[in-house]
């Protein structure tokens, strides 16, 4: 189902948005071979600005050839999801570190999970993704991840030199699948891809990007 939205301007210092004011659409609504990691947004509906749905099929048929399935973990998110994600895990990074302060946790919380409005999956141009292996009947392992819950570190940045050479190799394949659909990784997530936005713009040296914050009216 096409939403409604509200466009709004996320400025950056040295990148323009030039917003082309496309709608999203649910991933949920296409015939792609895809499978979804639960919300814990209850009636997530997993949408994409309409361009990224062609491309999310592309990797999904790549994949459908090698018997092997694209997870879609998150996608477009309104600002009420991204603080309760945020708040999530705040308190898990609590509960993991005790001896951290709260101003500690915070910065560590944030250097994962972007506050507010600062999120690029307010744009409706980020997904997060993974590969489920048809054959071995589970998720492909990343390195960091034990089915879909991933653990929050260091290791999850994308090239991390501690990580098996199995993880790595997982990893350029889901990477690869993205970049050669024009999104670029994020770099300290080997699971979340940008497009259109202003992440994707500064990666790629474009003079501008084409999606900004949109809400749902």
């Amino acid at each position: 189902m096409d939403q409604k939205v509200q466009h709004i301007q996320q400025h950056s210092p040295s990148i323009p948005i030039l917003e082309d004011r496309s709608k999203l659409v649910s991933l949920k609504n296409c015939d792609f071979d895809l499978l979804y990691e639960p919300s814990v947004k209850r009636g997530y509906k997993y949408m994409v600005r309409e361009a990224i749905l062609e491309k999310i099929g592309r990797i999904s048929n790549h994949l459908k050839k090698e018997d092997k399935t694209l997870i879609i973990r998150s996608a477009w998110r309104s600002v009420d999801h991204q603080l309760l994600l945020w708040n999530n895990c705040f308190r898990n990074f609590q509960e993991e570190f005790p001896e951290k302060t709260p101003l500690e946790i915070k910065e560590l919380t944030s250097s994962f999970i972007a506050p507010g409005v600062k999120s690029t999956h307010l744009t409706g141009g980020a997904v997060d993704a993974l590969i489920y292996d048809n054959k071995t009947k589970k998720v492909m392992n990343f390195g960091t991840n034990v089915d879909y819950k991933i653990t929050l570190s260091e290791q999850c940045y994308p090239y991390h030199p501690d990580i098996s050479s199995l993880a790595l190799e997982n990893r350029m394949l889901l990477i690869g699948l993205f970049e050669n659909e024009g999104f670029v990784v994020d770099a300290r997530e080997y699971w979340h891809f940008d497009y259109g936005n202003v992440i994707w713009a500064l990666e790629k040296g474009e003079k501008s990007a084409f999606y900004g914050i949109i809400r749902e009216q």
